[in-house]
């Protein structure tokens, strides 16, 4: 009864578009079709075979592709039961069971030239002991179905995950897990006592048999599979974000297309400005196409509108070499195109192994960091795209997300005060470890960003060797010369640009911005006079870094051509080291406190210098102040280290007491290398 597949022939007739017509010419994959009307008309036989009337006029019915698979999950002796009903109707319609040898002669009362369908099938049904209209059913369930239809259906049932349990019960249950997805995770009894309750509030109590809690639990199981309704609140609630549709991965061609950006607390402790231990917050900034770390920024817990704002200036500007950094870190050692690019700006010249990155689109969530005016606004002056993700969807930014990880993983774990990730694998003691402080820890982050670019990375591949991962650099090289473009970095004024802006007046004594006074001679011709901009009188435009309020930058409105004067604070010899405006605020708090007057300068100012000098003791605080003042008194150029691991002879220390002078030689800080690996850096 085998049949052969459906094949269409010059005469056939089809219905199609509704009327018959007759198969008039074949060529390749066209057919050329006449109506009785004399009409022809040429259709692509896919198209022909996939309209929905399309029929072949008189045809049999089309072969069937035996299940296989279905088949091999029913019991053997129902499976083989099926097969059997399918020799006995092939005998019946053919006169030969399947797999007859050839030459094989029909029985006489199931051959087809003496006999009847009707005659053969009276006989097969008296062979079989069965009715005639059982084997008639069975002939017309193998033609529509194959031999699936000969199968014996109660063992072909569907399983139902939820029994015999009423359909109200099995609602209840449901809107019982559904409430647990941003809810506490608590136990099933909790749950089975829910389920009860909610029964009988809707329905009223005894309406509705509800089974035993036995019953109950194995129904929380079947409906709770794969959401975590008594497992992790965060797994459960990132399950439940989840998107319906099939996930894909965000890919991009050239560097810059799209870069994400986010926020996350530390994995670390480190001594904040005010001496008190805590988590800083990491703002980073990573590009899609190359996986390179654009900027990273560390503060205390509380991003600002503005941090956002200075990590977009901060991705754009060449990452300058550090006093201590191991040559191997400088873009010239690197595999970035840096002769091409250092015809173009000076800078790279002393820039370390991190590109800059003009961003085409920035991908950020709904956190009123990102959607601030400073930030919307300096995204705007730039050109930059700002596309915000979906609402709680971390798929939208995974990269970022993925990135967290890794530096928790390759940065955090290795750095003194370390805390794990959650509480459950925080050590007895994090906070009781000698801490860096945040500045020293920054710059430690700063320095392992660049071995990251160095660093080969399992989700990049170049072309030429697929089989092998490639690093951030290498993928910005071989994108870069793909796409056809190099970018330029932002330059000094537009980094400037970037700043928040104020409006100050220039007064005799300087510009007084949160009680500090910066002033120089440049500002002379501009005392007490008015800026020239329509509506601001007097008051002149400031810009100033936030991360480093120990000068401001004043536009000057009177020179024809424009441009910036840095004006420096008074007070900052009593500092010798930058600080943020929020160390500021938190050191006339500690004036205060101690009955100091909070607007006085140079009071504040102390005691500014005296809780920088606090925070700094880090893990072995001398070392780290030997290494402090040995990169103070370097040159500007640095000179190229014969070996990894050089250092510089700092000698004696004037500012150290006679038994806490240090001797011997301070060892500069080299490649950060967490794992310890012993084969040199890779580029």
């Amino acid at each position: 009864m085998a049949e052969r597949a459906g094949v269409l022939r010059i005469g056939d007739r089809v219905v199609f578009a509704g009327a018959e017509r007759s198969v008039v010419a074949l060529s390749g994959s066209l057919v050329r079709l006449m109506a009785d009307s004399g009409e022809t008309t040429v259709v692509a036989m896919a198209y022909l075979a996939s309209a929905p009337d399309f029929a072949v006029v008189g045809a049999g019915p089309t072969a069937r592709i035996s299940p296989e698979g279905l088949l091999e999950s029913l019991p053997a002796k129902v499976a083989g039961a099926a097969r059997e009903w399918e020799r006995h109707l092939t005998e019946m319609e053919t006169g030969l069971p399947l797999g007859a040898a050839p030459g094989t002669r029909p029985r006489p009362e199931y051959d087809p030239v003496a006999t009847s369908l009707s005659e053969r099938a009276r006989a097969k049904a008296a062979e079989l002991g069965a009715g005639l209209r059982t084997v008639q059913r069975m002939r017309r369930r193998y033609l529509d179905q194959g031999l699936w239809g000969l199968v014996d259906t109660r063992h072909a049932r569907r399983a139902r995950p939820t029994g015999r349990v009423d359909p109200r019960v099995v609602a209840a249950a449901a809107a019982v897990i559904d409430a647990q997805t941003h809810a506490s995770t608590g136990t099933k009894s909790r749950a089975v006592r829910e389920i009860r309750k909610l029964v009988e509030d809707e329905h009223g109590p005894g309406t509705v048999p509800v089974p035993s809690d036995a019953t109950l639990y194995r129904l929380l199981d079947a409906l709770s599979a794969g959401r975590h309704t008594f497992g992790s609140a965060v797994t459960r609630r990132q399950a439940a974000n989840r998107p319906d549709g099939a996930f894909t991965p965000i890919t991009a061609a050239r560097p810059g297309e799209q870069v994400h950006m986010d926020g996350t607390p530390l994995d670390v402790m480190a001594i904040m400005d005010d001496g008190v231990p805590g988590r800083p917050e990491l703002v980073a900034a990573i590009d899609v196409g190359t996986r390179t770390l654009c900027a990273a920024i560390l503060r205390p817990v509380g991003a600002k509108a503005v941090d956002a704002a200075v990590l977009l200036a901060r991705m754009m500007v060449p990452e300058p070499m550090r006093p201590g950094w191991d040559q191997a870190l400088a873009m010239s050692a690197s595999r970035i195109p840096y002769k091409r690019l250092a015809t173009i700006d000076e800078r790279i010249e002393l820039a370390a192994a991190k590109p800059v990155i003009i961003p085409d689109t920035v991908v950020i969530d709904h956190g009123k960091v990102f959607l601030s005016e400073v930030f919307l606004r300096a995204a705007d002056t730039l050109g930059i795209s700002v596309q915000p993700a979906h609402q709680r969807t971390g798929t939208d930014k995974a990269t970022i997300e993925r990135t967290f990880g890794s530096i928790n993983t390759l940065f955090c774990q290795h750095v003194a005060g370390y805390t794990g990730r959650d509480v459950t694998r925080r050590g007895s003691a994090a906070e009781s470890q000698e801490l860096w402080s945040l500045a020293d820890l920054q710059e430690l982050l700063d320095e392992w960003v660049i071995l990251w670019q160095c660093r080969p990375h399992d989700g990049l591949r170049h072309p030429f060797t697929p089989d092998q991962p490639c690093s951030p650099n290498a993928a910005y090289a071989a994108l870069v010369a793909a796409a056809g473009y190099v970018p330029v970095a932002l330059t000094g004024e537009d980094y400037i640009e970037l700043m928040p802006a104020d409006w100050r007046t220039i007064g005799d004594g300087g510009v007084q911005i949160g009680y500090r006074t910066y002033n120089c001679g440049e500002l002379g011709p501009y005392r007490r006079t008015a800026s020239g901009v329509t509506g601001k009188g007097t008051r002149w435009e400031i810009h100033s870094d936030p991360y480093d309020v120990s000068r401001i930058w004043v536009r000057n409105h009177h020179a024809k051509e424009g441009g910036w004067i840095t004006v420096p604070w008074t007070h900052h010899s009593m500092v010798a080291q930058p600080f943020a405006d929020f160390t500021w605020r938190h050191a006339r708090k500690i004036a205060a406190g101690r009955g100091l007057d909070d607007t006085n300068e140079t009071a504040v100012a102390a005691v500014l210098g005296a809780l920088l000098q606090r925070a700094g003791a880090g893990p072995e605080s001398r070392r780290a102040l030997a290494r402090q003042r040995a990169m103070t008194a370097l040159p500007p150029a640095l000179p190229a280290a014969d070996a990894p691991g050089s250092g510089y002879d700092d000698g004696p220390d004037d500012d150290l007491d006679e038994d806490e002078a240090i001797t011997g030689t301070v060892v500069g800080f080299g490649l950060f290398d967490p794992f310890g690996e012993d084969r040199g850096p890779r580029r």
